[in-house]
């Protein structure tokens, strides 16, 4: 089968990705085979592709949000069948979805509707789990949420899930009249430049406070106005928290933490089913997010879609089609 690998990590400047063929996917007891018919593409896969080199004679193969077609079912997978129209995200240990074909465990894939397009779905798995185990950790008291990043894929999908989910008021973060613009498509009560003085914003605004902040980008470096509009025992959750943070803006209000990683439950193996009932919550609650649309897998097509999310200006989701079939 035909799928698009890279051997060293380089920089976009250096695209290195090629378009080869590999062995089919060797599905084990727990996988699903899929035949991918779109891929959505993910600032963190630019980040692994830009750090993360194959072993000595190996490739990797990236991508861990797909939509697709079941080819496949191993013997213990259970309410699937061949030919069933599925959305998942995959193993980041694991060969990813820049491929023809994909094998998948059944637990973290969830069918979609015959009336969803496939590059529709693709928009939806990584950044809604993502945005869903943050924001739904720890609900108790929290009336006031501010999400930093509003416009990206996964601050769209987080905004959507609390105005569908919860009578929260919900505040999204955006610096230029585009952005803005999409913050209050995905149903923001009110949203602030986060460039700008935030906490005189909120003020201006009647916020008085934030219970839970949501932090999808420029944690460390907003750490001290975070802390600065959350209110004494609020919660922080973010997803872009590495290197050295000062936290002591935060410990002076006992601010509870708490990191999000989508992988993490499949690397440790624990309780993978959620991860598939999450996905079949946001088929029914969240909008896609699709605002570019690529066609075939390609080397153009990727390095396209890189160019975007690297550019630090993307909103919503680039997604690639790898068929006529949307």
């Amino acid at each position: 089968m035909k799928a698009l690998v890279y051997e060293k990590a380089h920089p976009l400047e250096a695209f290195a990705v090629e378009l080869v063929d590999v062995d089919e996917p060797h599905p084990r007891a727990t996988d699903l085979l899929v035949d991918v018919r779109a891929v959505g593409v993910n600032p963190g896969e630019a980040t692994i592709r830009q750090t993360r080199s194959a072993p000595p004679g190996g490739r990797v193969i990236l991508g861990w949000e797909f939509a697709g077609v079941v080819a496949g079912t191993g013997p213990a997978t259970a309410g699937f069948a061949v030919g069933d129209r599925v959305m998942g995200t995959g193993d980041i240990t694991r060969d990813g979805c820049w491929a023809e074909r994909v094998a998948v465990d059944h637990r973290v894939v969830t069918k979609i509707p015959d009336q969803l397009a496939f590059t529709d779905a693709a928009s939806l798995p990584i950044g809604g789990l993502t945005a869903w185990e943050a924001v739904f950790r720890d609900q108790a008291g929290v009336e006031n949420v501010l999400v930093v990043g509003g416009a990206g894929g996964v601050g769209s999908l987080a905004t959507q899930l609390l105005k569908r989910t919860t009578s929260a008021l919900v505040v999204s973060t955006a610096s230029r009249p585009e952005s803005r613009d999409w913050c209050t498509a995905m149903g923001a009560d009110l949203v602030v430049d986060h460039t700008a003085d935030v906490a005189g914003q909120l003020r201006a605004a009647g916020v008085d406070r934030i219970d839970l902040v949501f932090s999808t980008r420029g944690t460390a470096a907003n750490i001290g106005w975070i802390a600065d509009v959350l209110r004494p025992l609020g919660h922080l959750a973010a997803v872009d928290l590495t290197g050295a943070v000062d936290l002591e803006p935060l410990i002076q209000k006992s601010v509870s933490l708490h990191t999000e990683m989508v992988f993490s439950r499949i690397v440790a193996g624990h309780d993978l089913d959620r991860q598939g009932r999450i996905l079949a919550e946001l088929v029914s609650r969240a909008r896609p997010i699709v605002t570019t649309r690529l066609h075939g897998l390609t080397v153009d097509t990727m390095r396209e879609a890189h160019r975007i999310v690297e550019s630090g200006r993307a909103i919503g989701k680039t997604v690639i089609a790898l068929s006529n079939e949307d």
